[in-house]
């Protein structure tokens, strides 16, 4: 078993407010001298930037995971993570079906880019990405897993789109399998006072915006190794068995 560090929270160029300077490239770079060996990619509410991350994952030999950052009903963020780049398409499409349509105001919330592997800009996202989605906490679970995905709330322990700010507290349902702190010195006070997450496994990781945002290597799991695939396999085998595997 080799330890395989971490960080599933990652925007690009194209989230609102990250900066341009978060290119497929450029975040894989940083990965690598941060001493990250999984990155996943998970910008609001769209999946476009991902291909380009996993062919600019492979120059710096960082295992890319496909994600997305998404915005529930109640303003509420989970983390979406997908084992293949086809599943987290099939994701994106079934999101953008979901989407509150509002057109970006760039002076304010940037330029939204999506990029190919190259870092060159193929496109802009029209509208704005960080707007609450249709889909409510209590489908989300069943509706990641539809694409073949799992989700968690993201950022538990922040005041902003973090569930326990939102809803006053960890629901019961929908039955998470794990959460995610941004700042893992809170996950023991969260826990003796949220009992659901007393027995939650939990992750941890930077919703980087910026370059310097990124953090070193902290956080990891133990695999068994093997190529790329195998590797991704096995990380998605413990994330479905709740950590537990």
């Amino acid at each position: 078993m080799s330890r395989y560090y971490y960080d599933f929270h990652i925007h690009s160029c194209l989230s609102p407010c990250g900066d341009n300077d978060m290119t497929p490239n450029n975040i894989a770079g940083m990965a690598k001298l941060n001493g990250l060996q999984i990155v996943a990619l998970t910008d609001h509410n769209s999946v476009l930037n991902v291909p380009a991350f996993f062919e600019a994952a492979k120059r710096y030999s960082i295992i890319p995971v496909a994600g997305m950052e998404l915005t529930t009903a109640e303003d509420i963020h989970l983390v979406c993570l997908f084992e293949t780049v086809g599943q987290a398409m099939e994701f994106g499409e079934a999101v953008g079906k979901r989407r509150t349509l509002i057109r970006n105001r760039v002076e304010i919330f940037g330029e939204q880019l999506i990029l190919d592997g190259n870092d060159e800009v193929t496109g802009t996202e029209e509208f704005l990405l960080s707007n609450a989605t249709s889909i409510t906490v209590d489908e989300s679970v069943q509706f990641v897993e539809s694409c073949g995905g799992v989700c968690y709330p993201a950022h538990v322990d922040r005041e902003a789109n973090g569930i326990i700010a939102t809803l006053g507290t960890f629901p019961e349902t929908p039955a998470f399998r794990f959460a995610e702190f941004n700042d893992a010195s809170n996950i023991e006070k969260y826990r003796e006072k949220y009992p659901v997450l007393a027995d939650l496994p939990v992750l941890v990781s930077s919703d980087a915006h910026r370059l310097e945002s990124m953090r070193e290597a902290e956080n990891c799991f133990e695999l068994e190794g093997g190529t790329e695939a195998e590797i991704r396999a096995q990380l998605f085998r413990k994330l479905r068995a709740g950590l537990n595997r």
